[in-house]
């Protein structure tokens, strides 16, 4: 089941059910090689996806706040596409023609994709008994 999509598919969960808890997350470290850049693929490709349907201006924590990727994670996936650039006294993010293009084959692909709108779950909610327990 190697290069089938249902690792990314597994990280789109968890994602979207961070989204339905309203926290912000990132994968278990350490991650391995393979791992590593697996989520540094999704996390570039779910930001220039989400950068190029976004019209006016974005701050990191905006980014953040609406993928549910830690502020480093975007940081990371952001300088992988050397998409930070520092212009007028201030730091920008710019998409290159090369990662336009890339965005454009990525978007051709037909992808599985968790349909959010599917998802019905709620998250648990401790009692401060139950808290003690677990610690």
């Amino acid at each position: 089941y190697q290069r089938m999509g249902f690792g990314r598919v597994l990280m789109q969960f968890s994602y979207e059910l961070s989204k339905a808890e309203g926290k912000v997350g990132s994968p278990e470290k350490p991650l391995s090689d393979l791992g590593l850049l697996s989520y540094r693929t999704f996390w570039s490709e779910m930001l220039v996806d989400l950068l190029v349907g976004y019209d006016g201006e974005i701050s990191i924590d905006d980014l953040s706040q609406l993928t549910c990727f830690t502020v480093q994670d975007i940081m990371h996936a952001l300088f992988s596409l050397d998409a930070i650039r520092y212009y007028h006294g201030q730091h920008c993010i710019v998409l290159s023609e090369r990662v336009m293009e890339a965005h454009e084959r990525f978007a051709k692909k037909k992808l599985r994709k968790v349909d959010s709108s599917c998802l019905k779950w709620t998250p648990k909610v401790f009692t401060q008994a139950e808290l003690r327990y677990l610690q």
